[in-house]
């Protein structure tokens, strides 16, 4: 590391001791998902497993709850359940970096070494859109032998090895390896009267020297921008999933300023066109944008995506800045095959932290204020079904609508921090799991075919209630993943 990156470092250092004690007097701080140690998080980056060992690393501004200069945060696990917070290993300290170390994918070789691709951020000064002028996208590449110290940047692509048609938005390199070659995707945003997404794909012999593969888009534009972008297969066909700017908001779709999802291509071979029908969001919920995937030495495909949404402060917001932290990670969820849809499960290990199952009394259950708990329900079918949560929120399924609907009195005011309903059709409801964190709700119905994320707010004692006499309810209340933060 050099002097600018010494001296990056150490100022993180300072803001964390200050800020970490800050942030841990917040009651609505969790208690089994990943957060910022203080400040700013954004998009979960270069996620692997080595020689036992879960990384994962995050977009992080430790300097401004609002999101800043950003850098990447580290974690560690042998378990998914006990991490340590390894600190900022990548900084903001050459020529092709200096304004940001921006999302990117780690991949794990055969001896246990890490490959890292990011985006450098560059802006230069002067009177420019920073879209089509003005701005140097970097893909920058470096090696860990110890997944905890990095060697030096080096830079692999830069504007001039991207084709003239695309605006300077092209970012968040994902490598894999396949077949003896390195394979890479980006994310882009092309130029033209209207502009539109699509996704380069770079192939190498050696993951240093790069040559353009393909391209891939719809026909007619998809949204303006895809960024984050990953790709494998599962099931026997290729899996593209993206985060989309620029669709149209509608009733059952879209309805967050931006999007995560997928294109199931149903091909063993890479596409070069792809279908919008193919599209499915990951997430129906308020709060969840960047997912990425990897696999782990279990072979499961593991996902964990972002538990915010960008530029949605406008609508909707979170208390948790009035003590300098923002945002977090989902639990890792695993990723089948479904039909038609890929399924996502949170990863077993979470159920271990499941304390003694609590009784309901009439019908409603009453737990202590910050409680965090699993519950599963079944025997729903198509009857209509209504669970309300501190008289706040209501999760509601009549007619093949599924609704969370934060309500329009105190509580649900207060629960919300501005959000109001996301809903998604969906034939049946047989299952719903809601894992609820002390400001965090995951809901996973049908085995995961439509996951809804959240945060809430809710004050005083948590109470559930199910209104629906026919369901099957379980409720566990659960217990806290260890972070070791020094």
């Amino acid at each position: 590391m050099n002097v600018l990156g010494q001296a990056l470092k150490y100022g993180v250092e300072k803001i964390e001791e200050a800020g970490i004690p800050q942030a841990e007097q917040d009651s609505y701080r969790l208690k089994f998902h990943l957060m910022p140690p203080a400040g700013w998080l954004n998009d979960p980056n270069g996620l692997c497993q080595s020689r036992g060992l879960y990384h994962v690393f995050f977009q992080y501004s430790p300097f401004d709850v609002n999101g800043g200069l950003k850098i990447w945060g580290h974690y560690t696990s042998r378990d998914l359940l006990r991490w340590n917070y390894e600190g900022t290993p990548l900084l903001p300290d050459s020529p092709y970096d200096c304004h940001g170390v921006y999302s990117g994918s780690a991949l794990t070789e055969e001896d246990g070494a890490l490959k890292i691709f990011y985006t450098g951020n560059v802006k230069h000064e002067g009177a420019y859109d920073y879209i089509k002028e003005g701005r140097e996208a970097n893909t920058i590449y470096c090696t860990s032998e110890d997944g905890y110290t990095f060697g030096s940047k080096r830079c692999v692509l830069t504007g001039e090895d991207y084709p003239e048609d695309y605006t300077c938005h092209i970012r968040d390199p994902k490598v894999w390896k396949q077949d003896g070659s390195y394979y890479m995707v980006l994310g882009g945003r092309k130029k033209g009267e209207k502009e539109r997404g699509a996704i380069l794909l770079y192939r190498s012999g050696d993951g240093l020297h790069w040559r353009i593969y393909r391209e891939m888009s719809t026909e007619a534009p998809f949204g303006y921008m895809w960024e984050c972008p990953d790709m494998f297969c599962t099931g026997g066909e290729w899996v593209l999933s993206i985060s989309p700017q620029g669709l149209p908001r509608e009733k059952f779709r879209f309805q967050n300023i931006y999007q995560a999802g997928y294109f199931l291509t149903g091909s063993r071979k890479m596409p070069d066109i792809l279908l919008p029908e193919q599209f499915i969001e990951w997430d129906m919920g308020f709060d969840f944008y960047a997912p990425q995937t990897f696999e782990d030495e279990k072979g499961r495909r593991l996902l964990i995506g972002w538990i915010g949404m960008p530029d949605s402060s406008r609508e909707y917001g979170n208390p948790t800045t009035d003590f300098g932290w923002q945002h977090a990670l989902t639990v890792p969820r695993q990723v089948t095959a479904g039909k038609g849809r890929l399924l996502q499960a949170p990863a077993e290990e979470l159920e271990s932290l499941r304390n003694r199952e609590s009784i309901p009394e009439d019908g409603k259950w009453t737990l202590d204020s910050g409680t965090a708990f699993d519950m599963i329900i079944t025997d729903i079918g198509s009857r209509p079904f209504c669970l309300v949560l501190s008289e706040g929120l209501e999760l509601r399924f009549s007619d093949g609508v599924f609704q969370m609907v934060f309500l329009e009195n105190e509580a649900g005011r207060k629960m919300g921090a501005g959000r109001t309903m996301r809903q998604a059709r969906i034939p049946e409801l047989g299952k719903l799991r809601i894992l609820a964190d002390t400001s965090v709700l995951e809901l996973y119905l049908n085995n995961g075919e439509y996951v809804f994320t959240t945060r809430y707010y809710p004050e005083g004692k948590i109470t559930v209630e199910v209104k629906s006499p026919c369901a099957s309810c379980r409720l566990w209340e659960m217990g806290a993943m260890e972070i070791s933060y020094f």
